[in-house]
């Protein structure tokens, strides 16, 4: 890859002094470095791939190898090494290895060994008796591989080893020049511990509450540094050190308080909590959930989340970061999750499953996303987000029938006109408060801590999950206060336009048909509702989902068929009229207006019963019902339906064991020949443990994340291993897309309107630290100090 890596700016330009002497160039300018700025996704983890040291300009060569150093060598563990054939024998390399040298590096673009030390310290252009085959060419000859690696070390004057002392003084910043030439006192790198320590606490507190580093203080020294000098004050504990911070002893070069140091900070704070998160992977399986979305500065920004089952056996979901691409074509998608999985020593070998929306840019057949990973790795099984195929369901479900499709239109422009002005807004709220208080002081209404909150209308939207719920049920809690805004408008507004469309909106409120609509579509998204809560939870697992989701269809035809259930509805519509002064038809008089929109089948006229029963509760329901089955085939995959024989409800009645035994062949390179035969006896012996009295504490499990964490705790999963491995396989498959959707709204918390100049670098650390909390409380100062430490050559070090 020959292109310039990272952003080299230079320094400003040597000042000409304009004096009687013509133009000389001002001595003192000449000696300023070179400003170096790189960006740790700017470096290129493959070492195949990257350009050669000697080739960067002299003054970035050391920020280069300093971020390289804090990376560490490229040693994807987990990848599988291609074989080669070398003679009769087929050879490949070994993870071994990496082990038995610790400078070794591999390169999957290339299938090839590098040095890491050779290539940050080696001797440049100088190629004489094969010098550039570890560092520019790539070892590939793994025939007595460990030998050669030997020969390459060499004695201890080899260039080998010459690189590994440059290597190990560059890393020990106290043999660096610099700090030999400004070397401080003792007592100074005292001082200089407990500033940082300090300045490190605010930007924690900063970072957890998604704060801006900056305020709008009308005082020069708030302007510049704003919230953290004024947090810095509030949260240090000791008078000693918050004046230390406040710059009242530190020298003048070393304040911490440049928005450079602390962005530096918080890349320590984010790169710790990532590595957290690698660690906990280590070698296990994993999904991947990925979803773009634009910031508030017009950028696509790509969330990565990955998905899998921690030593404790439960599922965890974890956000990693965002990257910005340049467009949101399924080849920029995979170069950027190639780029991020490279540089965090992530292998996508370990993928075994992927879930997102339903563009055309993720699930396309042939050029989506899913296709490409698929291309790469095929065990990395696709599964469209569950709670956006519910959403789909009922965006479906408000546009096919005519009437519900009606009552959507007219519920938005509801909602459109009566919070289209602030004084309309504050009318709304004012009748609400009115009448909250009147049916408080008439005991209508019960009083207790949490109840009774003011709320305002919410628009409805298609990509919003639950919104059309929220919608209808916050119109109906506010019908009083919604019809007199609306009566308001009609009788003060100066235009004859919003008059008209005020009255066209009363009268259709004060339909039996809306008011039946609504109270019906309440009914059956408080299902479907409960639903989406349920498939966004980070801990669901596909087997669960599978089996909510045939509850809830039979949960429906059983409320489509039950006499009991319509006439509760019809109860409740008749008494919601009665309360409003709506009219309420009888039932069996026929339909008002022209004959032929209300034609009985038998010829007859259609009477109110027949429109409501049939053209609306059956035909809503029956549409919902089918738009399930058609977009949840999900069930129906032979892959799912052998996961579903995990399932430990009833006692394992689900359990199958040749089922089990076909699930291990959707995964072969996790399961060998000899896997298989031993997996065939551990299912034996496992179902009859199960549904013995010695496997009692699993008897009341109904759920097989349930049963992952209590096989940890009771230690049996180092008994049935294989077992253990199907069902962590199955906990891996991706269930929502949730925790990417909380990470945008988290982004739009961190980079708001105010906010919109945030570098990408800069919004994706602060993100990993907002979202991530918990491993990022977890994570220690003296962790993130060695780490800002070691970014780069500091004046002052850190006392030991």
């Amino acid at each position: 890859m020959d292109k310039f890596i990272g952003k080299w700016k230079k320094g400003p330009k040597p000042v000409e002094e304009k004096s009687a002497n013509k133009g000389n160039v001002n001595i003192e300018d000449r000696g300023k470095k070179p400003r170096v700025e790189f960006s740790d996704f700017e470096i290129i983890g493959d070492p195949g791939l990257r350009k050669p040291i000697d080739s960067y300009p002299y003054e970035v060569r050391d920020e280069l190898r300093r971020l390289y150093v804090a990376k560490g060598p490229t040693q994807p563990c987990d990848h599988k090494f291609p074989q080669t054939d070398f003679g009769e024998i087929r050879r490949s390399f070994q993870k071994q290895w990496f082990k038995d040298f610790t400078w070794l590096e591999y390169s999957v673009n290339k299938d090839a060994a590098f040095c890491f030390c050779c290539y940050l310290f080696g001797k440049g252009q100088n190629h004489k008796h094969g010098d550039d085959i570890f560092t520019e060419v790539g070892f590939k000859n793994w025939k007595r591989a460990k030998e050669k690696f030997r020969n390459h070390e060499g004695a201890p004057n080899s260039p080998h080893s010459g690189a590994v002392i440059q290597l190990l003084g560059f890393k020990n910043q106290r043999q660096n020049v610099e700090y030999v030439l400004s070397k401080q006192s003792s007592q100074t790198e005292i001082e200089y511990r407990a500033r940082l320590t300090a300045v490190v606490k605010v930007i924690r507190f900063l970072l957890s509450q998604g704060l801006a580093f900056r305020g709008n203080d009308e005082s020069i020294n708030s302007i510049r540094r704003g919230n953290f000098l004024e947090l810095t004050k509030w949260y240090c504990e000791e008078s000693e050190e918050v004046n230390k911070v406040m710059n009242l002893n530190a020298p003048g070069n070393n304040q911490l308080t440049s928005p450079k140091i602390q962005k530096e900070i918080v890349n320590a704070c984010a790169t710790e909590v990532r590595q957290a998160i690698v660690n906990e992977i280590g070698d296990k399986f994993f999904s991947l959930l990925v979803d773009e979305a634009r910031d508030s500065s017009v950028k696509e920004q790509l969330s990565i989340v990955l998905r899998f089952v921690n030593d404790n056996g439960e599922v965890v979901e974890r956000f990693l970061g965002v990257v910005h691409v340049s467009d949101t074509s399924a080849r920029t998608l995979k170069n950027s999750i190639d780029d991020f999985f490279a540089i965090n020593g992530l292998s996508i070998s370990k993928l075994r499953g992927q879930g997102y929306d339903g563009a055309s840019n993720m699930r396309g057949e042939l050029n989506g996303l899913k296709q490409k990973i698929l291309d790469e790795n095929k065990y990395a099984y696709y599964i469209h987000c569950f709670a956006h195929q519910l959403q789909l369901v009922l965006v479906a479900t408000s546009k096919k029938n005519a009437h519900v499709c009606s009552f959507f239109e007219y519920l938005a422009k509801i909602v459109n006109t009566v919070g289209a002005s602030c004084k309309r807004k504050d009318a709304l709220l004012q009748k609400q408060y009115d009448d909250l208080v009147k049916s408080l002081e008439s005991g209508e209404i019960p009083t207790g801590k949490g109840k009774n909150q003011e709320t305002s209308l919410a628009r409805p939207g298609d990509t919003r999950w639950g919104s059309h719920f929220k919608t209808i049920t916050r119109i109906l809690h506010m019908w009083d206060a919604v019809t007199h805004v609306l009566e308001t408008i009609y009788e003060d507004a100066d235009e004859v336009n919003s008059r008209g469309i005020a009255r066209g909106l009363i009268d259709k409120m004060w339909q039996f048909e809306f008011v039946f609509i609504a109270q019906l579509m309440v009914h059956v998204l408080a299902k479907t509702n409960t639903l989406s809560m349920c498939l966004q939870q980070r801990t669901q697992n596909i087997v669960t989902a599978i089996q909510m989701i045939k509850t809830v269809k039979e949960d429906l035809k059983k409320y489509r068929n039950d006499d009991d259930y319509w006439e509760e509805l019809l109860g409740v519509v008749t008494a919601f009229c009665v309360k409003h002064d709506i009219f309420v038809p009888n039932m069996q008089d026929p339909l008002p207006g022209r004959a032929r929109l209300y034609r009985s089948v038998d010829g007859q006229p259609k009477t109110y019963y027949h429109f409501f029963r049939r053209d609306i509760f059956f035909e809503v329901l029956d549409f919902i019902v089918k738009e399930m089955d058609d977009r949840f085939t999900e069930s129906t995959s032979e892959l799912l339906i052998c996961i579903s024989c995990l399932d430990p409800r009833d006692s394992f009645v689900h359990f199958d064991r040749g089922q089990l035994l076909r699930l291990s062949e959707f995964y072969p390179d996790d399961f060998s020949i000899s896997d298989k035969f031993e997996l065939k006896a551990q299912l034996d012996t496992y179902i009859s443990y199960m549904r013995s009295s010695d496997g009692a504490a699993f008897s009341g499990l109904t759920d097989i994340g349930d049963l992952a964490k209590k096989m940890v705790e009771t230690n049996i999963h180092q008994f049935f291993t294989l077992v253990y491995r199907l069902i962590e396989l199955a906990l891996v498959l991706p269930v929502a897309s949730a925790t990417v959707e909380r990470s945008f709204s988290a982004m739009r918390t961190i980079k708001n309107d105010l906010r919109n100049r945030m570098g990408d670098e800069f919004l994706n650390d602060s993100l990993v630290c907002y979202v991530e909390q918990e491993i990022f409380k977890s994570i220690e100062n003296e962790d993130i100090l060695q780490r800002f430490q070691n970014m780069q050559t500091r004046r002052i070090k850190l006392p030991s």
